[in-house]
């Protein structure tokens, strides 16, 4: 913290918007990583590809856009978390292992679950 007080306003300021801008650089790794090496992402993506093409010929309000988007963009979201997950635990343990099988069995139960729900919410919007 001793390092930014002899800092002005303005240095701090454009310190924090180059930390700021280094996040963004590795999140956007980090999701061209994911859509290279996830093949389950090429299918949420079709789906919600699908479904918003469907959106567009239902003449879906705003408020019906804003769930269809929210509730499959969880669904990507989860399938990202859940194949960063298997790459740490192959990664870290790897070679069979019950509690490597269980965890990364409940990450894909989660993706399962937000999957499930968003095809609820996405029945009920069409």
């Amino acid at each position: 913290m001793l390092l930014f007080t002899h800092m002005d306003r303005e240095e701090k300021k454009e310190m924090y918007i180059l930390a700021r801008a280094g996040s963004l650089k590795h999140a956007l790794r980090g999701v061209a990583v994911f859509v290279r090496v996830t093949p389950n992402f090429w299918v949420h993506f079709f789906t919600f590809l699908v479904l918003v093409l469907l959106g567009i010929f239902s003449d879906l309000t705003l408020n019906e856009w804003l769930v269809l988007i929210l509730a499959n963009g969880l669904v990507i979201g989860a399938e990202a978390v859940n194949s960063a997950i298997e790459i740490d635990m192959d990664l870290t343990h790897p070679g069979k292992n019950p509690m490597v099988r269980d965890t990364k069995d409940i990450a894909a139960g989660a993706v399962l679950i937000i999957g499930l729900t968003a095809y609820i919410v996405d029945l009920f919007i069409f």
